[in-house]
């Protein structure tokens, strides 16, 4: 395993329109991939926009879409991988469930990983998606064995946990954290990121849509519990990098994975 340096960008876009969005991740993976990183990740549904009511339906494709092959030639360009979060539509099928996925694609171009929501938050979510049920997608990234999760699978403890015991060493989470639930990016993350040993990577969106006020935020965690680094409340590009020698020496002194007990854990399923 290798170290990996990640860029977060910290944007809304401009929701319901593609080609801007795309134009703010070209540059933003140009900047990133300049100041030497490997991996830029953007937040949840950025491709379209969160907030965009039947738009959500309106805009949603198949994994290998036009907005997948676009930022496949963006990655592909500058040599740098993109996460990013998009409406993804199974099947060509108008009626057909919607997900709210996120997609890797590799600084090749190639996609390496699509992972569909599993916890959807509040009724918005709740009324144009459909859960997905796979909680555990990874990719292997110059060494690096990336997991995917989309906002708030973040807060559920048996999510991460169930990462760490599949090996994940930087947990990518997507996110569109809004007010008042700003302590999730200021303590669940870093706290998430020490008791399953791994970093892990919250990128959110900020300021106003909709009825929603984006608390920004972002933040990379190490498995120590210490923020590497961490966005303010306007569209940054923040970076910092996955150590992997200290990510390993932290796995050897840290106890959790190590003294846990799963025979006394049944009652939790």
């Amino acid at each position: 395993m290798s170290s990996l340096r990640t860029a977060l960008l910290q944007s809304s876009g401009r929701p319901g329109d593609i080609a801007y969005n795309l134009g703010v991740l070209r540059d933003a993976a140009r900047e990133a991939a300049a100041a030497g990183a490997g991996l830029l990740a953007c937040p949840e549904l950025f491709l379209t926009g969160y907030a965009i009511g039947d738009g959500v339906r309106r805009l949603a494709e198949p994994a290998d879409g036009a907005g997948a092959r676009a930022i496949g030639e963006i990655a592909a360009e500058h040599g740098i991988a993109v996460l990013y979060g998009y409406p993804e539509r199974a099947v060509p099928d108008e009626g057909a469930p919607v997900y709210n996925s996120a997609q890797l694609i590799g600084p090749d171009g190639a996609r390496l990983a699509n992972y569909r929501k599993t916890h959807l938050f509040g009724c918005f979510e709740r009324e144009w998606f459909t859960p997905g049920d796979h909680p555990v997608v990874q990719a292997e990234l110059d060494g690096v064995r990336v997991g995917v999760m989309i906002c708030y699978d973040v807060e559920f403890p048996e999510n991460v946990r169930a990462h760490a015991l599949a090996g994940t060493d930087l947990l990518l989470v997507p996110t569109a954290q809004m007010h008042p639930f700003q302590f999730v990016a200021e303590s669940v993350i870093p706290v998430r990121a020490f008791e399953n040993q791994m970093y892990v990577a919250y990128v959110n969106r900020v300021g106003a849509e909709g009825e929603f006020e984006f608390v920004g935020l972002s933040c990379l965690a190490g498995p120590d519990g210490i923020v590497r680094t961490r966005a303010g409340r306007t569209e940054q590009l923040v970076q910092a990098d996955v150590d992997a020698a200290f990510l390993k020496e932290s796995r050897e002194t840290n106890p959790y994975l190590h003294d846990r007990r799963p025979e006394l854990y049944g009652p939790l399923t």
